[in-house]
């Protein structure tokens, strides 16, 4: 079958007999999850969206700790919330076999940085394992639920976008039933970490590591190929593109490849036989020079002094992802090999192409509370903390709502931070399924602390931005799913003790200003719940659609309505708006802002088609 990476690692683990998986959704990984809440609902396999990736991994490791194989998927920020019960589960250990898929995100697709999660695994002493393509992706699946079980030790799974987001051919195996009930023997002296304990584990962890070492050494993953008296070590997508330019220079009896797909630990011995055979060597990995530096440790030790590089001027950086053109153009210069590039196809009669950065959707319900906060603050000297998620795109103008932002629930504690040391009014902005995830935390501390500013919770009814998953605070009943609680948000906060708390709906412009406006000047830690579904979402769930909308002959053409909000669903034809009937949602926002009352609704199929 011709499947997506990630369609092909949910197979993978399938096919493993995993029986529990977990996640937080967070692209470029959702697709997996989404695979598996799909198939959880006519199978064996038990799947839950969890409210962040530490709950992830915590409920995965319960599971792998009675004996039933788990998994826990998310990207590799994802890791970084999770990293407290990793590091301590390392000693810990499991009992049935547990895969944790970090997906990295090289070249910051849709993340807020490219961190190299390898280092996880050498920060937590985890095996780790890394495909170079899809259908790798699916076979090292059962191999690293296998080597779990053996080593006793969670594995790391290690994708990256392209291996995530490509699609590739891929052999479907036999699947493993899956073992559904755990037995958990209590065990306290093993499974409860006080620092007695503690220090017993680290030993047991550590020589888990060195019998994960012996296993790298001999594993089917770490490959071997070619001749020659030049090196590469490689990992991840760079084999390929290091096997196509190897081919395209018609060098292949020259260089000989050694590919790692076992890369923590690193096989010490493989590494320094292949060194033996180099007179120079060259590490083709994307990212942080994880792999170069510890081949240069090891050639020290044997003392060989044979060239050995990778990340440096005029070589590979640490910088994005790679691409084949690169990959050959520095192994032909590091070997000093003849190749001039493909001259650049001439583009001068082609006209440029019109820009498109990221916006929010036509009829996004940020949009209108955006709009809505900004004319409510009009003419105050504000600071706008902002979060993850759809809502972040509130950066660019004419919104302008995004100041600061770092990470997963910052917008509630920076909040507190920049109230406290600025005059400043501070309207910081946090969607649901975030604010579940880490915005809760925040917010109790700003009430403790008494800080002075307003949170405003952009409540969609869904986890919008990586493909409308549940959350804590979603009606499953709208998807046809029974035994699913349903958390309120407005209740949350009001329990937390939050004393000014305000619900707008904010498709109705002229009550919510007036309402953003009373919260607003509310002293102390002030809530605004903004509640309506995301439209894309409310499509989806085929929810009685409005009309849409059109420029009547009335407009003046002041352009108010795309100067305020620039919709998507607005165009300049003849220097004329125009609102493109097949993108207008109804909203009717646009149509309660326009100083002429010109928008109005289609009746007849001209209007619809902008006549």
């Amino acid at each position: 079958m011709l499947l997506l990476g990630n369609e092909a690692i949910a197979r993978g683990a399938i096919e493993a007999g995993v029986a529990f998986t977990s996640t937080y959704p967070g692209t470029p990984s959702s697709e997996i999850s989404t695979n598996f809440f799909q198939m959880a609902r006519e199978s064996e396999l038990y799947f839950e969206y969890c409210t962040n990736e530490k709950i992830a991994m915590e409920v995965a490791a319960a599971a792998a700790n009675s004996g039933v194989r788990s998994m826990c998927v998310m990207k590799h920020v994802g890791v970084n919330v999770a990293a407290d019960a990793l590091m301590t589960l390392a000693y810990v250990g499991v009992k049935g076999g547990m895969v944790i898929l970090s997906a990295d995100d090289p070249f910051m697709f849709s993340s807020q940085n490219e961190q190299d999660n390898r280092y996880y695994a050498k920060l937590a002493g985890l095996p780790m394992l890394e495909p170079s393509s899809v259908e790798e992706a699916k076979e090292m699946l059962p191999y690293a639920f296998d080597l779990s079980e053996k080593l006793q030790e969670p594995v790391l799974f290690r994708t990256t976008t392209r291996i995530n987001h490509s699609s590739g051919v891929t052999t479907l195996g036999e699947i493993k039933k899956p073992n559904s009930k755990g037995n958990f023997t209590k065990d306290p002296l093993n499974l409860v970490v006080v620092p007695a304990v503690a220090r017993n584990l680290h030993v047991k962890l550590l020589k888990n590591y060195d019998s994960a070492r012996e296993l790298a050494e001999k594993s089917e993953y770490n490959i071997t190929t070619g001749s020659g008296n030049w090196g590469i070590i490689c990992n991840g997508v760079g084999y390929n593109y290091v096997r196509d330019s190897i081919k395209d220079l018609d060098i292949e009896n020259k260089v000989k490849v050694l590919r790692i797909g076992f890369s923590h630990p690193l096989p010490p011995s493989l590494i320094k036989d292949f060194l033996k055979g180099c007179q120079k060597a060259l590490i083709v990995e994307e990212g942080e020079p994880y792999m170069e530096e510890a081949v240069k440790a090891l050639a020290q030790e044997d003392g060989l002094t044979l060239p050995i590089n990778g990340k440096t001027a005029g070589l590979f950086t640490r910088l994005y992802e790679y691409n084949p053109a690169q990959v050959k153009q520095c192994i032909a210069k590091y070997f000093d090999l003849p190749h001039t590039p493909p001259a650049a196809v001439d583009l001068s009669d082609v006209p440029p192409v019109p820009q498109r950065p990221p916006t929010l959707c036509a009829g996004c319900s940020h949009r209108a509370t955006y709009h809505e906060v900004k004319k409510a603050t009009e003419g105050m000297d504000t600071i706008f903390p902002s979060d993850i998620g759809c809502y972040t795109l509130g950066l660019l103008p004419p919104l302008s709502a995004a100041d600061f932002l770092i990470c997963m629930g910052s917008s509630v504690g920076t909040a507190g931070g920049f109230a406290q040391v600025n005059d400043q009014k501070v309207i910081a902005f946090i969607g649901d399924s975030t604010f579940f995830h880490s915005g809760i935390a925040g917010l109790i501390n700003a009430v403790f602390n008494n800080h002075n500013f307003t949170l405003v919770i952009l409540d969609n009814g869904t986890t919008a931005m990586t493909g409308h998953q549940p959350n804590p605070g979603v009606d499953m009943t709208q998807l046809n799913m029974e035994g699913y609680g349903k958390v309120s948000i407005e209740k949350v906060v009001r329990a937390i003790g939050v004393e000014h708390v305000t619900v707008i709906k904010p498709y109705k412009v002229k009550k919510s200003i007036e309402a953003i406006k009373e919260s607003i000047s509310y002293e102390g830690v002030s809530v605004i719940i903004s509640e309506e579904i995301c439209a894309l979402y409310a499509n989806a769930l085929k929810l009685p659609k409005h009309k849409p909308f059109h420029v009547s002959d009335k407009c003046k053409n002041h352009k108010t309505c795309i100067d305020s909000l620039a919709c998507p669903a607005f165009y300049i034809w003849q220097d004329r708006v125009k609102i493109d009937a097949n993108l207008c949602t109804g909203c009717a926002v646009c149509a309660q802002i326009c100083p002429e009352n010109a928008i109005r609704p289609v009746k007849t199929e001209a209007q619809a088609q902008g006549h």
